[in-house]
């Protein structure tokens, strides 16, 4: 197991309803990989450097966990085709 850092950003007019199904639906993929979610930080919303999809703020999750490096790839295929999802970062600590 090593340890990473995912940062996700979510399109900031989805209610919150929708983002917690969104967030729900990342933490069973890290869980279904054999994952363990450290530590949730939620930044809200912020102004993003650049527009993304004609949006200039974000939703800010960063969440902290371990996880087989086998199931990498898997996980970020996965937050990849997730609608809300605008923009996220996968990096090892």
């Amino acid at each position: 197991m090593h340890t990473y850092e995912l940062m996700v950003i979510i399109h900031p007019d989805l209610d919150d309803e929708a983002v917690n199904q969104a967030m729900d639906k990342i933490k069973n993929w890290i869980e279904t990989g054999k994952g363990k979610i450290t530590e949730i930080q939620e930044w809200g919303k912020r102004r993003l450097a650049y527009p993304i999809q004609k949006q200039y703020e974000g939703l800010y999750y960063l969440l902290n966990l371990e996880l087989d490096p086998a199931n990498n790839a898997e996980l970020e295929r996965n937050i990849r085709i997730l609608e809300p999802v605008m923009r996220y970062m996968l990096i090892a600590k």
